[in-house]
């Protein structure tokens, strides 16, 4: 998950109030000075950190928590609903035929992100294609080629042109039957005249329907006066924040945009093409806090099971129920993980899995936990089609002959078939509980110890 470090204080913050029922003014202003202090190590700016922090210590105090609601749930919404006011509204961008043209400093992920952007609009059914224009850094052509190819959409550059606005005329004639055309141009290491008056010709000849800023996460509170700069020089729409993964200072940047005229259409959290994705504030916060995200967790799976080529009637969690669920059965749902992105972002969109759980676990539990799933995926190329139908009939020679081929120890084979067993015990409960029981147990995931109420109805706190 990106702002790790923010999300872990502020839960921790919270967490603070459990087991009580009404809050006193020291409860409050405990709460607050946590926050600030998260806040500030986030990078928020002081003078936006003093007015939420004052605004959650007034509500804390003035408003009555509805029936049956705890303190901590009562601070919980306060907190998220100020934190979305915070990082304000996500850029509109239609899903239609459009140009964009991405502008931003060098070293700020352009390039990446120009792929990262077509490979999300060709997930949402649209055809992208993207020029790449940066005749100004060396290995740009390269890099952009290569990105487009993994994230498989129409690319055009002219690696021996040195003029720019030319390149950008014949990519858009070259490149005439896609939907959304997408424009990366070349950064500087500054704001520098050059760079102004090469954004203005491109931007000339491609006519773009948005301008979209490229901002690195690690600017912190910097982004305010990058986007006011720009915004000032071509006029920008939206905003893009790359590398969050990587730095500390993500929320300085995600407060900083907000406070210009501009607002945030994506989050970068990673290398590859897929690391994307579209900024939905009440989700992002949701998230941070420790409640899920249902939207994009539906989003990743729907796309994983595009990625493994399965369609609904491959992915039938009640047949598994029913039938005896094997280790073909595990395999799809390991691939199907796999294609969602890294554990821990998963686990983050779940409701009761992310926040406070994953806090207690050892920091490297989550490479440790996919570096398990590769393992097992090797052991099971090396059994048989019917060792992997019939797990619990493979024996002790078995065993010997499957770790030989995998070249795994014997200890992990059996670690895999006592997996496949606690997830067969699992299904055969799912499949003896009735609707109460299941809605029993929804509700308890939802709320995950703090989510006042669910995930379910408007937001995730339910209405």
């Amino acid at each position: 998950m990106v702002l790790d470090d923010l999300g872990s204080s502020l839960r921790g913050s919270l967490d603070q109030l459990r087991g009580k029922s009404r809050l006193d003014e020291e409860d409050v202003e405990d709460i607050v000075k946590e926050i600030q202090r998260s806040l500030l190590q986030a990078d928020v700016s002081v003078d936006l950190v003093m007015d939420l922090s004052e605004d959650i210590r007034q509500r804390a105090l003035d408003e009555e928590p509805p029936g049956g609601t705890s303190a901590r749930d009562h601070v919980l919404r306060i907190v998220y609903e100020e934190l979305v006011d915070l990082v304000g509204e996500s850029t509109d961008l239609p899903l239609e035929d459009q140009t964009i043209m991405l502008a931003g400093l060098q070293g700020s992920g352009k390039t990446t992100t120009a792929a990262k952007m077509a490979w999300w609009f060709s997930k949402k059914g649209l055809r992208p294609g993207v020029i790449q224009t940066d005749t100004f850094r060396p290995g740009a052509y390269d890099q952009a080629k290569q990105m487009a190819e993994r994230a498989e959409v129409e690319f055009y550059g002219e690696p021996d042109n040195d003029n720019p606005v030319e390149i950008a005329e014949h990519g858009m004639e070259e490149l005439l039957d896609v939907d959304v055309l997408i424009v990366d141009t070349a950064g500087r290491h500054a704001l520098e005249e050059t760079l102004i008056d090469e954004l203005e010709q491109i931007e000339s000849v491609v006519e773009p329907d948005r301008n979209l800023l490229v901002l690195d996460a690690a600017i912190g509170q910097g982004a305010k006066e990058q986007a006011d700069r720009f915004d000032d020089a071509v006029g920008i729409d939206g905003v893009t924040i790359t590398k969050l993964d990587g730095t500390a200072k993500g929320g300085g940047a995600l407060a900083a945009v907000d406070r210009t005229d501009s607002s945030i259409a994506f989050l970068g959290t990673g290398e590859e093409v897929q690391d994307i994705e579209r900024f939905e504030p009440d989700g992002f916060i949701s998230r941070l806090l420790g409640m899920g995200d249902l939207k994009q967790l539906t989003e990743r799976v729907e796309r994983a099971m595009e990625e493994t080529g399965q369609d609904e009637d491959d992915w039938d969690p009640e047949s598994m129920m029913d039938g005896e669920f094997t280790l073909h059965d595990m395999r799809k749902q390991m691939e199907a993980m796999n294609n969602m992105g890294p554990l821990s972002q998963v686990m983050d969109m779940i409701p009761g899995l992310g926040g406070g759980l994953k806090d207690q676990l050892p920091d490297d539990a989550m490479d440790v936990t996919q570096e398990r799933m590769r393992d097992f995926e090797v052991i099971m190329d090396s059994m048989t089609d019917d060792e992997l139908q019939n797990p619990r009939s493979i024996s002790k020679s078995q065993i010997e002959r499957i770790a030989r081929g995998s070249g795994k120890e014997e200890e992990q084979i059996r670690e895999l078939l006592e997996q496949h067993k606690m997830m067969d015990r699992m299904m055969d409960q799912f499949s003896g509980m009735g609707d109460g029981d299941m809605q029993r147990m929804m509700k308890q995931m939802g709320g995950g110890g703090g989510g006042g109420g669910g995930l379910g109805g408007m937001g995730p706190f339910g209405d």
